[in-house]
């Protein structure tokens, strides 16, 4: 009989467990879509000229969008939009649910048909939004790049073409995120915009060695940068996976000569509830006006005063600007308050029912409206913390890259820190999940 060391061991284990709840494929799917999308992050537009553009853009609001597309947008591919549509459409209809009635009941009271329908208006949204932005993008490259389409290419056909795919690209993209959520691991969106981010690395750390190269005091910046993206990264699993416990006693039953409960449960109440998408959300809210205005401000406005005032906001709503990071701290802020008053089991009058239906009851406080107002504060508590620590760090990467001077690390700030470690720990806890049957199983055979 051959005998394994315990290293080998636990790799046969981890191989079986693999195989648990179909991981595997699921896995393996994942990685299908990713390398999908990655590829077509690599076909351009028909007309454009991918390395004139990137000149046009490499210090502008356009490259800190592109961190997020993996250089799909630098390189005006046909999926440039990336999933930004669909994530704006997202917000939009989780901001609607709340003042209208009929979605509210669809999100709450209607189950899986509910949500079925919510993620049909999501879709129609995501097109509608996606066709905007294509047009707007198009204008953009007409204005601010023109010298990157192709002289013998014409203008008309162009956009209209551009506008056409750009909207096609982003569907897709969005139909490839929806296809991962369903049945692979972890959630699609926020999956694609981890590989992007990723996907980046290596040319800011090419970027970051030439700047360092030649410079002792910009070399001691670049320590004391990655000993605060450390630290940073930290606390974001503490802030992640913290949680307060809010105790439930449970009311013991007898049923014939068995009696059954009566042991104390509790019920988490995490300090980040929305994870990632607080973040993902406020930048999806922030850019696209900013875009906008950016793209205004470099267009031949005839009214000189005008044209003043949109430079000086589009230059103070640059990513690395004052303004922007104020803004952008108050998004967090407030949508992760929001995803909170959304999300189907953190809700303070539906907790208190069920506990009172079964019986269970929190230490000291009595069942019904009490149990409910104890419980709203808690979740007000924690909130506040878990939104002004979400809030605090994103920012502190961000102006250390500006202290120390190491620009070239500005686009992997705290922002991008934050949603990979997010992904990252949802990707784990995923897995755990899908484990939890071989981990029952193995109990059930003792």
């Amino acid at each position: 009989m051959q005998q394994y060391t315990p290293s080998q061991q636990n790799l046969q284990t981890m191989l079986s467990n693999l195989n648990i709840a179909g991981l595997k494929n699921k896995i393996l799917f994942t990685l299908a879509m990713i390398l999908v999308f990655r590829l077509c992050a690599q076909l351009p537009l028909f007309g454009i000229d991918a390395t004139e553009f990137q000149e046009v853009v490499k210090n502008n609001l356009i490259g800190f969008l592109d961190m997020f597309s993996g250089g799909a947008l630098s390189s005006v591919s046909i999926i440039a939009l990336g999933i930004g549509p669909y994530i704006t459409s997202s917000i939009i209809i989780q901001l609607l649910t709340v003042v209208i009635p009929h979605l509210e009941q669809l999100q709450k009271e209607e189950g899986e048909a509910g949500r079925r329908k919510l993620s049909q208006y999501t879709r129609i949204f995501t097109i509608i939004i996606a066709a905007i932005q294509s047009i707007v993008f198009v204008v953009y490259l007409l204005k601010t790049a023109p010298s990157s389409i192709m002289p013998d290419v014409n203008v008309a056909v162009f956009v209209i073409g551009s506008v056409v795919i750009l909207t096609a690209g982003s569907a897709f993209t969005m139909w490839l995120a929806e296809l991962m959520t369903e049945r692979g691991i972890g959630n699609g969106a926020s999956m694609l915009i981890f590989c992007g981010i990723i996907s980046k690395i290596p040319v800011y750390t090419k970027l970051t060695a030439q700047l360092v190269e030649n410079d002792v005091k910009l070399q001691l910046g670049l320590l004391v940068l990655l000993v605060i993206f450390f630290a940073t990264m930290i606390f974001i699993v503490i802030l992640q996976e913290a949680s307060r416990k809010v105790i439930i006693v449970n009311p013991r039953r007898q049923v014939g000569n068995k009696v059954y409960g009566g042991t104390n449960t509790f019920i988490p109440f995490k300090l980040n509830p929305g994870g990632v998408m607080p973040i993902i959300f406020a930048i999806a809210i922030l850019l696209f006006p900013t875009t906008i205005i950016d793209i205004l401000s470099k267009s031949n406005i005839d009214n000189i005063m005008i044209s003043k005032i949109l430079t000086k906001i589009s230059t103070a709503l640059l990513p690395s600007g004052f303004l922007y990071n104020a803004i952008y701290f108050l998004l967090i802020v407030g949508l992760t308050f929001f995803y909170a008053s959304i999300i189907p089991n953190l809700q303070p009058k539906e907790i208190a029912t069920n506990l009172k239906k079964y019986g269970s009851s929190i230490p000291g406080i009595k069942p019904g409206k009490p149990t409910a107002e104890a419980l709203d504060k808690i979740l007000s508590k924690t909130t506040f913390i878990g939104a002004f620590g979400l809030g605090i760090v994103a920012l502190i990467p961000s102006m250390t890259c500006s202290f120390t001077g190491i620009s070239t690390l500005h686009g992997i700030g705290a922002t991008s820190l934050i949603i990979m470690v997010g992904v990252a720990l949802d990707f784990i806890n995923q897995v755990r999940t899908n484990l939890l049957p071989k981990n029952y199983e193995s109990f059930l055979k003792e």
